[in-house]
């Protein structure tokens, strides 16, 4: 059994995922407004990723028992001066989505909720891997600069990604 507490804080989780989908979405259409395929495929990805991050949330409190409530969004951010500019803003969002997971997980050790702990340790693990990956292109955008061989490169690079569902069972 979720607390009110725990249930009101998950909620307002699955808006700051379906907020995350809704701003990878913009800066996917921003990508592909300068024709870089390969960076818009890794948003389109990032943004499935985010939806499903959604469900796994929505899906527990259900399974839990709880009431879910689904908030409204507000309009996504969707103004760049550069491609870098957009990874540097997606990589700030992921923090705040990890201090998000964090208060989760505080409240879930605090009330000694076991079950809920165990289900968000997934979500601290996949924040590490989230906040790294879009450092990871920030690194090799301030690396590329102006070197449109490069940009191509990693463009192709991207354009590999493909969305792999969460292996997390609610």
């Amino acid at each position: 059994m979720l607390s009110k507490r725990l249930i009101d804080e998950m909620n307002i989780q699955i808006m700051h995922e379906l907020a995350s989908a809704h701003l990878y979405m913009a800066m996917e259409a921003y990508c592909a407004s300068l024709n870089l395929d390969g960076f818009a495929n890794w948003l389109k990805v990032q943004t499935e990723e985010e939806r499903a991050h959604a469900r796994l949330f929505f899906d527990f409190i259900n399974r839990m028992n709880g009431e879910v409530k689904v908030y409204g969004i507000d309009e996504p951010h969707d103004k760049y001066a550069s491609l870098l500019d957009v990874f540097e803003k997606g990589y700030e969002h992921e923090q705040f989505v990890t201090s998000r997971i964090y208060l989760l997980a505080d409240i879930a050790t605090e009330e000694k909720n076991h079950a809920a702990v165990s289900f968000l340790k997934w979500f601290v693990d996949e924040q590490v891997e989230e906040e790294s990956n879009f450092l990871g292109l920030i690194k090799k955008l301030e690396l590329i600069g102006d070197n449109t061989s490069g940009l191509y490169m990693l463009d192709k690079e991207l354009a590999a990604r493909v969305y792999v569902p969460p292996t997390i069972t609610v």
